[in-house]
Parts: structure tokens; sequence; C-alpha cells
């Protein structure tokens, strides 16, 4: 059993590793607006010694308030799309990149479970949203968003979603996904 807990984390931990160098690369900072996954993706890259050379800092924003307050999530979004929604997921990454001295931010919420999920949002719905800086234009910033079902549990759930953002801004950072 404590053999397959310790898979996924790996998992984690290996797209935490595999983020650094795209980062360190354009000697960019790394910023992250987390909820469902309650800060694994900061746990995940903070593993590593000298992560503060590309991590800066990462926010959990569990309540709409927090969203709110430290990210500057307009309360009319929430109220409109929900904490779990394709625009909330994307103010959360703009709102890094708004309020942390980082480039490059990726953002994470959804329902978890066991309860909380409606026929229109199911547990294990999770909206990830990705913003960087545009490297052709460095005063402006680039943006995405997707969403996945996860099937499995509350751990599972959370865990594969800190693996598939950090994974999501790699891939982003590297040119070779284009999701919207």
């Amino acid at each position: 059993m404590a053999h397959e807990a310790q898979a996924p984390w790996r998992d984690v931990l290996d797209a935490a590793l595999a983020l650094r160098a795209p980062l360190l690369d354009r000697g960019w900072m790394l910023g992250c607006a987390e909820s469902c996954t309650g800060g694994l993706v900061a746990a995940a890259v903070t593993s590593f010694a000298g992560s503060s050379d590309w991590f800066e800092r990462g926010i959990v924003t569990y309540s709409n308030r927090a969203k709110t307050e430290l990210l500057g999530v307009p309360e009319a979004l929430l109220a409109t799309h929900g904490a779990v929604s394709r625009e909330v997921a994307l103010a959360m990454a703009r709102g890094v990149l708004a309020h942390a001295p980082v480039q490059a931010a990726l953002s994470i919420t959804g329902i978890a479970g066991p309860s909380g999920g409606t026929p229109d949002k199911p547990v294990g719905l999770v909206w990830f949203g990705w913003a960087w800086l545009d490297k052709e234009q460095p005063d402006s910033l680039r943006a995405e968003a997707q969403s996945i079902i996860w099937p499995g549990d509350r751990e599972a759930v959370r865990l594969a979603s800190a693996r598939y953002a950090l994974e999501g801004l790699r891939r982003r950072l590297l040119g070779a996904a284009r999701d919207a």
C-alpha cells in the first residue's frame, strides 16, 4: 500500500523537476495559485534544493474570498461562472502574474470530492490555468486554460492535478501545446 501512495507523488516530483530547466533557461520565476490541490505544487517544487532560483511563491486560495483578496479574481466572475470554471482558472493564473514578481504562473481549481459535485460540475472536474510572458512581446502575456475530469478518489484527483498543471506549463513554455 505504501508503494502505491508513493508512485503518484513521485510523478508530481518528476513533473516539478522537469519544469526547472525551461524556467532557468529564461531566467524566469514561477508562481502558482492552488485551490483543490492545497499546496501540492508548491510542496513538490520546494522539495528540490535550489528551487528558490526558479520558484517565487505559491498561494493557496481555497475559498472564493481568498481568490478575490489575494489574486484579484472579481467577485462577479465567481458569482457568474463559479470557482470551478475556465474563467476563474484564467483569472487566478493572471492574478499570480499581477501580484507576484514572476514571469510564469499556473492555477488549479476543481472539485476533488468525495462530495461537492453537481451534474454540470462533477467530482473530479478540475480547471487549469497557465499564464506566462510572451517571448516576442515582453510586455504582454499569454494565457490558456483546460479542464479534465479525473477518475478516482480525492487523493488521486489532487495528485493527478498537481502533476498535470506542472506538465502543462512545461509544454507551453517549450511551445509544444496550444490548448485553449
